[in-house]
């Protein structure tokens, strides 16, 4: 098998000028009780408040605009449980790209009416009874549509870099970069965008504790993989990395940790009451790593990705109704 070419800073840079004026530049939110909480200075970088509600857009639109005129006309397909669904969908929207989006029948139902919203064309199927990518692939063989995944492809990983990147450009120097991992897109990119901003920074990616395969991939870098685990940040419930991706988070990334679901949902309750800002629990992963102290950070200089916000807001109501006020 051909040794894949992984994509590099340089494109990490030439996305980013791909995307000026079309992605969202999103601010940096600072918290004087965060800080206080962590005993660290931390910088938020909320891609929830990116086109389409996630981080996604910056690769989806940065790997669509690239594609030849055949393969535009043609369309692409994607799987995704949501948020890469929505930004293929807004993408090819705005490019003029046929899109078709293979997602799971229990996907979110605010992510499937976004994506139906787009223009995509959604293809359901059971998440216990199929695997997405075997549909994905077969669809796309007879249609002759283009595959645009949501991770494992070079110009999608230099997309979701550039949120980063702006973190860096707008911040200025970090000791530390949390962010969440589900296939490793935005970790891979955004360990690629350290190294063009800011090479002294530890890079860490964050996984939900039931979907650690990340996790165990980089602690014995072998490969490992796990199926539909159960956990509420359903943006993390991939298989595996990637075959860019993994060898791009061995590579560039400094640790990586994990977080129950229950301080998923602390998280988003301090991010939502004290921060103003509506993250779906994917989001939160690198928020929830902060605050129960999961990677060392007092007296230090933190970026916190915050991913995405598309949350049914009456199942966050309802998960955030099991808890106990002192839980959260």
């Amino acid at each position: 098998m051909a040794t894949p070419i992984l994509p590099t800073p340089d494109d990490v840079l030439a996305a980013a000028t791909r995307l000026a004026g079309v992605a969202h530049r999103t601010p940096v939110l600072t918290s004087r009780t965060l800080d206080a909480r962590t005993g660290a200075r931390v910088f938020v970088k909320p891609e929830n408040f990116q086109r389409a509600g996630a981080f996604k857009f910056r690769g989806a639109y940065n790997a669509l605009s690239q594609l030849p005129p055949d393969e535009r006309r043609r369309g692409v397909l994607t799987w995704s449980s949501g948020n890469h669904a929505q930004a293929v969908a807004l993408a090819g929207r705005l490019l003029d790209v046929p899109t078709t989006i293979v997602m799971p029948d229990d996907a979110p139902r605010v992510k499937l009416e976004a994506t139906a919203g787009y223009g995509g064309h959604i293809v359901t199927y059971d998440r216990h009874t199929a695997v997405r990518e075997d549909v994905g692939r077969r669809l796309a063989a007879e249609q002759g549509l283009t595959i645009v995944p949501p991770y494992d492809h070079a110009d999608v990983i230099a997309g979701q870099g550039t949120a980063a990147l702006e973190l860096f450009e707008d911040a200025g120097p970090l000791d530390v970069l949390l962010v969440c991992c589900g296939g490793g897109g935005l970790l891979s990119g955004s360990a690629l965008a350290a190294r063009a901003r800011c090479p002294a920074c530890r890079v860490v990616g964050v996984e939900p504790a039931a979907g650690d395969d990340a996790t165990r991939s980089f602690k014995t870098r072998t490969l490992h993989t796990v199926h539909n685990p159960p956990t509420i940040a359903d943006g993390a419930r991939t298989p595996s990395l990637g075959t860019l991706t993994f060898p791009l988070v061995l590579a560039n990334v400094s640790d990586m940790v994990t977080v129950e679901d229950t301080a998923l949902l602390r998280a988003m309750f301090f991010l939502w009451e004290r921060m103003k800002i509506v993250v779906e629990p994917t989001g939160a992963l690198a928020a929830a790593a902060l605050l129960e102290g999961a990677v060392p950070a007092s007296g230090q200089r933190v970026g916190v990705l915050v991913s995405g916000g598309n949350v049914d807001l009456r199942q966050a109501a309802a998960w955030f109704a099991t808890m106990a006020t002192t839980e959260l």
